[in-house]
């Protein structure tokens, strides 16, 4: 009997444990679906972010030169309410709604092109054109998806503005410029970001592509992209006649082996199993098909996920380099310019895990896919290296349509930086404000002590 009593009481605490268990996500699935927002709140805003896109898509401006930009993005916030603040790093813009006491969440967008020329076919596509920093006429286009980064927050910061008792501590929302060179999270930290503004409690950004349908978003735990190095690299010859090479030095034929070693860098170099990119995507030199020039510049990107893989690839490129040049008798050293880089963004897990059921609330379980890192890389890890906990994903841009008639053919849809780069703007651009706004509300509720309290512990709110 007393064996019997033992078991009872057993099956009793175990059934108390499940019902807990049961009660307690059943109470989070209910939380987190009372802050999806509805579709009649993003119905209400998607003309204006949507006319934002349009606009934002046929006006681009490079990297730094943002001004016009910055300025919609600006006009816009400040009529929503918000406290904006310009020109913080270059052309930066910083957005404060200030709703009581609570955490302080911040929400980031990019505001740069690319020098791309685009081949899209569509009725808005960009015409512009104009000179680098180089002097160089150049086409400009919204490559990367940074127009619909844009529009997205715009509807966001509108129905967060409209539905303030829905939350509650401060919202900053951030217009960062210079993504594409790498510059411009740095650029806003070294102006006093956290100096002048409230320090943020959480991060969040997003990002468009085409390898998620849209109407999906992707989470990584972890970490969600690479290391990435630009070098410059210039290699030094004697210049000649063209149809007398024994008399020079020919810089194009020492680039040339120079670019075949480094591919062994990753294949010969690099454990099987770790990763390692080293791409040359330019080399410049000469003038004329007769004439062997005196130098020729090779432009590198360089990809990594390990902090001692960094180190050894960046100093297998410096020696390859060097080695190639004193095998031909190169009259001098070549110089190799490391002139940008960042590191990976970090995904903080606790903080990736709570988010995971607000979006499947408010998107539906199956439209958020669980995805592996990947090998792109950004500047929003200057934020998370402040110390401030990050939540970046992805936002599905592909037409159902297209991808399956891709996947059907073994090819792929054109990647990000691609001049055919375009996503499916509805629905992306509805998914994107409903997920952004769904984070927002979910972040910003207790108090900023809670918040720090459940990602540091991963106990959910």
């Amino acid at each position: 009997m007393i064996r019997d009593m033992k078991l009872a009481r057993l099956f009793l605490l175990a059934s108390l444990m499940v019902t807990a268990i049961v009660t307690a996500v059943a109470t989070a699935w209910a939380q987190a679906a009372s802050q999806a927002p509805t579709s009649k709140e993003v119905e209400a805003v998607y003309p204006d972010a949507h006319a934002l896109y349009l606009d934002l898509h046929e006006n681009p401006e490079l990297s730094s030169h943002e001004m016009q930009t910055a300025a919609k993005l600006a006009s816009r916030w400040r009529s929503l309410g918000y406290e904006v603040t310009e020109h913080v790093g270059g052309t930066g813009v910083v957005a404060l709604l200030k709703n009581g006491k609570g955490p302080t969440v911040m929400l980031r967008t990019e505001l740069d092109a690319l020098p791309v020329e685009e081949k899209t076919g569509l009725a808005y596509a960009s015409k512009v054109k104009t000179k680098d920093d180089a002097g160089h006429d150049v086409p400009v286009m919204h490559a990367c998806g940074h127009d619909l980064h844009m529009a997205a927050i715009l509807g966001t910061a509108a129905i967060m503005a409209h539905s303030k008792d829905s939350w509650h501590g401060t919202l900053m929302l951030i217009g960062q410029p210079a993504e594409e060179t790498i510059a411009g999270a740095k650029g806003m930290l070294d102006d006093g970001l956290l100096k002048r503004f409230p320090r943020p409690d959480v991060a969040v950004a997003m990002h468009v592509g085409n390898t998620l349908l849209a109407g999906q978003v992707g989470i990584v735990l972890g970490i969600y992209n690479t290391n990435a190095d630009s070098l410059r690299i210039t290699i030094y010859g004697k210049g000649g006649h063209g149809s007398a090479p024994h008399t020079a030095i020919d810089p194009i034929v020492i680039a040339a082996r120079t670019i075949l070693a480094l591919q062994t860098i990753a294949s010969r170099e690099t454990k099987p199993g770790d990763m390692a990119v080293v791409t040359v995507g330019y080399i410049h030199a000469g003038t004329k098909n007769n004439i062997i020039p005196d130098q020729a510049e090779l432009g590198l990107t360089v990809r990594t996920n390990k902090i001692e893989v960094r180190k050894r690839v960046l100093a297998s490129i410096e020696r390859i380099t060097r080695a190639e040049a004193e095998a031909a008798g190169a009259p001098r050293a070549p110089s190799v310019d490391r002139y940008e880089g960042t590191d990976l963004v970090y995904n903080d897990p606790a903080l990736a895990r709570r988010l995971e059921a607000t979006l499947e609330a408010a998107l539906g379980k199956e439209n958020v896919v669980m995805e592996e890192p990947i090998t792109a890389s950004e500047d929003f890890s200057y934020f998370v290296e402040q110390g401030i906990p990050g939540f970046y994903f992805s936002l599905g841009g592909a037409d159902p349509e297209k991808f399956a008639q891709a996947k059907a053919s073994g090819t792929m849809l054109p990647s990000n930086h691609s001049s055919l780069f375009a996503p499916d703007v509805d629905p992306a651009l509805h998914t994107g404000i409903a997920a952004e706004v769904a984070v927002l509300r979910n972040l910003l509720q207790g108090s900023a002590e809670d918040l720090r309290k459940t990602i540091a512990t991963g106990m959910t709110p």
